[in-house]
């Protein structure tokens, strides 16, 4: 960990050949790959697994889509609002950045402190659970498939995409493009079995829709956790701002794209369940997507197994893309090791970054258990997302002069902040327990090593000479901000 270096922007230098050898990640994003990032990323296994658990909490088919619907508005509220922070501050890193700039160092170190060691390494160990999960259902139709067979496969999907990401920013958007045409061909298939149905007469799930739904805090709370998990992935974007190009323009022009689209394409895939199924049998039901399938595919259902596999393996994909670079840039700016803010000098990928976020989400499979991950990474994420959007606020009223490409009225980022209070506190007021206390027990702890480390900067002797052998070893060297 060192003192953040101060770049000038206007530095020459995209390729370690030119001037002094300056390393920056090139700007490889553009519109189509920024959409397939956001929508890419959203749609991954939770609208696959999510809508059981939703209807759990809800108790029906219509506050289950109320809840989807409402999941969706706010996502589109809250990417607006990170549209105009992306504007205004032309950084990589997402709300780390946006934390440290309007709040400081200290909450911006406990961000990261979360984000690194816990919230990412999460959310990319629940998809790829996700994904081994339906990858190996095919062979071990009528009995339950080994857990051990499901984390080994987990694994072996993020030690891929370490290599993938790790060798060309090119061949993971490329990547990220394909699957994402091949998850929305999935869900359109969804959606046109649910017309069919529907036109059928199946619509017995529809009747008495609202009978037995939960209107306490603490349910709703928890049932737009679980939507949101499905929505994960809206800001995105954010974490890689230098590596888009043209960020004024493509970044809320993709927002815009990606997140109206898959909010529809959420809503007709649960009607499309309830048309197919019952409300017991999709509470019954293991894999939501797969008892769909055996309903109204037959003998083709492995075709939703693969797809529904494919799907999460390219959320997991965008996931780690982003993920990484939060590591990276809070390297760069001296929250953590020296080595994990360099990059490759020939593939100008953060190899190191991304390569302890892979690490980090091994660990995280050991234990995992999807349900709980998406509580424990839904509490910790709306917690930030409020403090981030307050941040805009704050941009707002006290400083309204910064040039902004992109607004949105002042309204919207209020409603967002509203809703993480809510988030936030419901379901601890509601239903307390002790897990939600471990939650901030370990976010302040971040405390303990901030002082140390950060601000008084009391590092080991050793700490650099691991520095320059890993340097060596793995081939990076320091890069410089591009932000031009």
């Amino acid at each position: 960990m060192r003192e953040r270096r101060t770049v000038d922007s206007s530095s020459s230098a995209a390729d370690p050949s030119e001037g002094m050898g300056t390393l920056r990640l090139k700007r490889e994003v553009g519109l189509i790959s920024a959409v397939s990032l956001i929508a890419g990323t959203m749609i991954g296994s939770g609208i696959f697994m999510s809508p059981e658990w939703v209807l759990y909490h809800m108790g029906s088919p219509a506050g289950s889509l109320i809840i989807w619907a409402a999941c969706g508005l706010l996502v589109m509220f809250g990417a607006l609002s990170y549209a105009e922070l992306g504007t205004i501050i032309k950084e990589s890193g997402g709300d780390y950045i946006y934390i440290l700039r309007n709040f400081g160092s200290l909450p911006a170190f406990l961000f990261a402190y979360t984000s690194i060691i816990v919230v990412r390494p999460a959310s990319v160990a629940g998809v790829s659970l996700s994904f081994a999960k339906y990858a190996v259902a095919p062979f071990y139709q009528g009995c339950s498939t080994p857990e051990v067979v499901v984390k080994c496969t987990a694994a072996s999907c993020i030690l891929l995409l370490t290599i993938i990401n790790c060798l060309n920013v090119r061949l993971a958007t490329a990547i990220m493009n394909i699957f994402t045409v091949a998850k929305l061909l999935v869900l359109l298939v969804i959606v046109i079995g649910g017309v069919v149905l529907l036109i059928n007469g199946h619509t017995q799930s529809f009747q008495d829709a609202f009978q037995n739904t939960t209107t306490g805090i603490g349910p709703v709370g928890v049932a737009f956790y679980q939507g949101l998990w499905s929505y994960d992935g809206w800001n995105n974007l954010n974490f890689v701002t230098e590596e888009l190009r043209k960020p004024e323009v493509n970044l809320p022009r993709a927002m815009m794209i990606a997140i109206p689209l898959v909010t529809c394409l959420y809503l007709l895939v649960n009607v499309s369940y309830f048309a197919a199924l019952t409300p017991a049998e999709l509470l019954s039901s293991g894999a939501v997507a797969v008892s769909w399938g055996n309903k109204v595919l037959g003998n083709w259902v492995w075709v939703i197994s693969l797809s529904v596999a494919l799907s999460s393996f390219g959320s997991a994909n965008g996931t780690f893309f982003s993920g990484g670079r939060v590591c990276y840039i809070a390297s760069r700016e001296g929250h953590m090791p020296d080595i994990l803010s360099m990059a490759h000098v020939r593939c100008l990928t953060p190899s190191p970054a991304l390569i302890f976020t892979s690490a980090m989400a091994l660990i995280m499979i050991i234990p995992g258990n999807f349900s709980s991950i998406v509580n424990f990474f839904s509490f910790t994420a709306w917690l930030f997302y409020g403090t981030t959007i307050a941040g805009l606020l704050y941009l707002k009223i006290k400083k309204p002069e910064l040039p902004r490409p992109y607004k949105v009225p002042i309204i919207i980022p209020i409603i967002v902040l509203i809703a993480s209070v809510y988030l936030v506190l419901a379901p601890v007021i509601d239903q307390p327990q002790i897990e939600f206390l471990y939650v901030i027990l370990f976010i302040l702890s971040g405390i303990i090593v901030y002082f140390p480390l950060v601000h008084y900067k009391r590092h080991p002797q050793f700490l650099q000479r691991i520095t320059l052998h890993l340097q060596l070893l793995l081939e990076v060297a320091p890069t410089a901000k591009n932000t031009n």
